[in-house]
């Protein structure tokens, strides 16, 4: 047999040998069951990749045309199987398809398209998979103390996405997948990702099983994003399903939509955190998804987040700057989100005493039966009867009240005690409030009407039942939300796409997750807290477009109007006068460098109204510049 000849057949069959039916006729005439390699041209016969000659015969000895070789050539790739194929192989396949390059293009044959299936094949040598993204940001805030502040107006550290108007340039996000298929029923993914400002770690790792009657079941940690697949948000703005967790998470495909059934449990690692028995819980959640046909589609789904300590877990809202005042139903009032003293509205008056204070304040008293003390003046032994001033070096506790550092005392000495003098106002204390979170659970129906390729109607009913506190006055156990969608491509406006969103919340409804809020500002405050300390009625109208000019230039407009309206039990607190409302604009620019690069700019402003101080100074109006540097591999 020429040498050509032979090389060929022992490639071609190293890579297809494997998956060729079983044969038993003899192929060709002149090739006996004894040789060598009947097996192999009898499997490659059988592929159909050799076809031999209209008389029955193979002629191996005889010399193969350059022509025969491209043929042979082009049907290996077509057959060959990716998942299988050795590095040796495909090297002795690129090798092939080189030496034959132009008579392969001679037949019509596209060598390009044989040279992307040899990429793939080196792709997955191995069986394993490596992709990822990595994500660069340089941004700019106006005000230092503002919303994108980064750091709290007393100084103290706050989100990832907050700075305080000096450039800054991060790596944003880091991502690498890792996939491998087992066999033909199970694949292994992984996720390394950044976790913080500088931590790196495993952010997902599960397996994915292929079950009977067209089912699968993935196992580990993994995400989960309902939301996503029936289309009700853009950008990152999903409400609850957005979500990594670990357990099972099980999906069977109907012929028209598919149900799906998960269980998941999370450890609570962090006894010291702010957040107590926060993450030491369980969530299960269940989906039916029905397409009754290309129009139209609806779902019924239901989230139960169980906390192991029966509902007792709490957070406490620890802040050095001006407290938010929360709702505790059980109290039936507002407390603040750290310890304040708060005026009480009484004073104490003359006659009234303090107790043991002589002997701590002294370095505070001014005058002595109306003789003016002055500065490194040696201090005199009081006695009793001598009327003091005294100018409060501390705050100083009376009971349950506050005397705060600063205030002018007159009053009597008896003993160690002090009798007033004058009148005082004093202050509470009151200490912050400790917000619970209680078992719940989140049902919605979400459907879809799609009119046209590129014009849909979607929507979505969510209710929330709260085991926490019932029957406590101005608490709903049972609040609900909504939203409806217009989404238009671009394809049918054709120079715009278009989204289109009205959002509407109950008091005591809450988020799982922190929608619209994609440049760092808070747009929708109180929405991810416990639901009893939600007081807010909250509309919005959200709104987005998008130009894509060509492959390589995209641009994109933002707008989001946030209406806050505070309840009666907490509206005493915060001011019946004030506005509550959030103005969001966003403009931006994308370029597609490579089909792997993109460069973003953006411009973000936020406008809060007067109320918010009240609630947190840093809620105040700021604007943000970002460039991204956006790398797919």
């Amino acid at each position: 047999m020429n040498m050509k000849k032979l090389l060929a057949l022992v490639a071609v069959f190293a890579l297809v040998a494997f998956a060729a039916p079983a044969f038993a006729a003899n192929p060709f005439v002149d090739v006996p069951m004894n040789h060598w390699a009947y097996d192999a041209i009898s499997q490659l016969a059988a592929k159909g990749i050799i076809q031999g000659y209209p008389d029955g015969t193979y002629r191996g000895n005889h010399p193969m045309t350059r022509y025969e070789m491209s043929m042979l050539v082009a049907r290996a790739l077509a057959t060959v199987d990716m998942e299988k194929a050795s590095k040796e192989d495909v090297e002795m396949l690129k090798k092939l398809v080189v030496e034959f390059k132009d008579e392969l293009q001679a037949l019509g044959v596209r060598v390009d398209a044989l040279d992307e299936r040899v990429a793939v094949l080196e792709e997955n040598l191995g069986g394993w998979k490596f992709w990822g993204e990595l994500r660069f940001d340089a941004r700019w805030a106006d005000e230092g103390d503002g919303a994108y502040a980064n750091s709290d107006s007393d100084g103290s550290p706050s989100g990832d996405y907050r700075h305080n108007g000096e450039t800054e340039f991060d790596l944003n996000r880091f991502r690498l997948w890792i996939s491998k298929q087992i066999d033909d029923k199970t694949t292994v993914t992984a996720r390394l990702g950044r976790t913080g400002s500088t931590g790196v770690a495993w952010q997902r790792y599960y397996a994915t099983i292929k079950l009977p009657w067209d089912s699968s079941l993935m196992v580990g940690m993994w995400n989960y994003d309902w939301e996503g697949e029936a289309g009700l948000y853009i950008d990152e703005d999903a409400w609850f399903t957005d979500q990594t967790l670990t357990g099972f998470y099980w999906r069977k495909n109907l012929q028209n939509g598919d149900i799906t059934f998960f269980a998941s449990h999370s450890e609570d690692t962090d006894e010291n955190a702010n957040y107590v028995d926060l993450a030491d819980m369980y969530n299960y959640g269940a989906r039916f998804n029905f397409q009754f046909n290309d129009k139209f589609r609806l779902a019924i789904s239901g989230l139960y987040f169980d906390y192991d300590n029966d509902g007792t877990a709490k957070m406490t809202y620890s802040s050095a700057h001006d407290p938010r005042w929360l709702y505790d139903p059980v109290k039936d009032n507002v407390f603040p989100s750290k310890a304040v003293n708060e005026k009480y509205g009484s004073v104490l008056t003359k006659g009234q005493v303090l107790t043991r204070v002589v002997s701590s304040i002294n370095s505070g008293i001014t005058a002595i039966n109306g003789s003016t003390l002055y500065s490194g003046e040696d201090f005199p032994t009081l006695a009793n009867g001598d009327v003091v001033s005294i100018k409060l070096p501390f705050d100083v506790s009376v009971g349950d009240f506050v005397i705060p550092a600063g205030t002018e005392v007159s009053g009597k000495v008896v003993g160690n005690d002090i009798e007033i003098q004058n009148d005082i106002v004093v202050y509470e204390n009151i200490p912050a409030f400790e917000s619970k979170y209680y078992d719940y659970g989140t049902y919605w129906v979400d459907f879809g009407i799609t009119f046209n390729p590129g014009f849909q109607f979607k929507g979505a009913y969510y209710m929330q039942d709260h085991d926490g506190p019932s029957g406590v006055a101005n608490f709903d156990d049972s609040p609900s939300a909504y939203k409806a969608i217009i989404d238009v491509s671009q394809d049918t406006l054709k120079f715009t796409s278009l989204w289109i969103e009205y959002a509407k919340f109950d008091p005591n409804f809450h988020t799982a997750l922190s929608p619209w809020d994609a440049f760092g500002a808070e747009l929708t405050p109180n929405l991810t807290m416990p639901a009893v300390s939600n007081v807010w009625e909250t509309e919005v109208l959200f709104v987005m477009l998008q130009q894509k000019w060509n492959d390589k230039w995209v641009t994109y407009e933002r707008y989001g109007n946030f209406s806050n309206d505070i309840q009666g039990y907490a509206a005493g607190k915060y001011g019946p006068d004030n506005s509550y409302d959030i103005e969001n604009f966003t403009i931006g620019v994308q370029y597609w460098y490579t089909p792997t690069v993109m460069f973003e700019l953006a411009y973000d402003d936020v406008d809060y109204d007067d109320g918010w101080q009240q609630v947190d100074r840093d809620l105040k109006d700021d604007s943000l510049i970002r460039f991204r540097t956006h790398i797919f591999f």
